[in-house]
């Protein structure tokens, strides 16, 4: 029989199955925490220390201090990574972190003097097919229902469940959402528009998150030549672009051939995956050999 996979939970190392937290914990109430995602390839952590500035930018926004140094971090996650990968062979992983206030009485105000709950886990990496690479995903659009501060990697995700089930339930990967007409991000993904072979993301905002794949991509654009800009994107630029593109953890970056059921992109290359995905994705594979730790 497989063995269960380890998890870390407040100081202990123990089998998934048998981790428990407090029905008072604010976390379960209220959804008063935030999560952080580091992807591992070869069993080695990916910008590491741009996820760990993530988290921290996170926990300082609502009011919850990082419990750990950098290394204490890496103390802890380090074990996660080399079991999962002793016990069920897997090299590629994604490590999962959540950080809630911690357990109090029930009540809205944020407690003073309370331990914050510290939870991990890694899974087996789930990447994109080698079908969806290479012809392209499927995407639907909606408005942007969700809270006003998309900043926050907040473990709060209804929103991003509704917005995610739009595209499930027709069988597209992604729900690509605007906000007053102007494109903000996906459920689980940021999203980018390529115009006249030039890369085009969202600017910085409280309404979206700042993606780990954001300032890697400015950093890809260079490498290869690529013009970068992050700018308010109408949804009439986005519907007409040459290429629309995912990025996140898990995904890394995706090409999008159909959105609304029509094709994306111009001419011969119509409905399928454009030239400058092409080259980025050959750069972010570059990256994984040269920025893990």
């Amino acid at each position: 029989m497989t063995p269960d996979p380890m998890c870390y939970l407040n100081g202990q190392f123990t089998p998934l199955h048998l981790a428990q937290v407090s029905v008072l914990d604010r976390g379960f109430l209220f959804g008063d925490g935030i999560y952080e995602v580091v992807p591992v390839y070869g069993r080695r952590l990916f910008r590491f220390d741009e996820h760990m500035a993530r988290l921290d930018r996170s926990l300082s926004k609502v009011r919850i201090a990082n419990p750990y140094s950098r290394e204490q971090w890496l103390e802890r996650i380090r074990p996660l990574v080399a079991s999962l990968a002793e016990q069920h062979g897997a090299d590629d992983q994604v490590v999962y972190i959540q950080v809630t206030r911690g357990v109090a009485p029930r009540d809205h105000a944020m407690p003073k003097d309370v331990t914050p709950t510290v939870f991990m886990m890694s899974n087996p990496m789930k990447s994109p097919t080698a079908e969806q690479r290479h012809q392209g995903v499927a995407c639907v659009t909606a408005r942007d229902f969700r809270w006003e501060r998309g900043d926050i990697k907040s473990i709060s995700l209804l929103g991003n469940v509704l917005a995610r089930q739009i595209s499930a339930d027709v069988g597209a990967l992604e729900t690509i959402m605007f906000r007053d007409g102007y494109l903000t991000e996906a459920a689980a993904s940021n999203v980018w528009v390529v115009h006249e072979g030039a890369l085009l993301g969202a600017p910085k905002s409280e309404h979206v998150l700042e993606g780990i794949r954001v300032e890697l991509l400015r950093e890809l654009c260079d490498e290869c030549g690529i013009a970068y800009n992050l700018r308010p994107i109408p949804e009439a630029d986005v519907l007409s672009a040459d290429e629309v593109l995912l990025s996140s953890a898990t995904k890394e970056i995706l090409a999008v051939t159909r959105i609304d059921g029509e094709s994306v992109g111009h001419g011969a290359l119509r409905g399928r995956p454009g030239p400058v995905y092409g080259r980025l994705y050959e750069a972010y594979q570059r990256a994984k050999r040269e920025q893990c730790i």
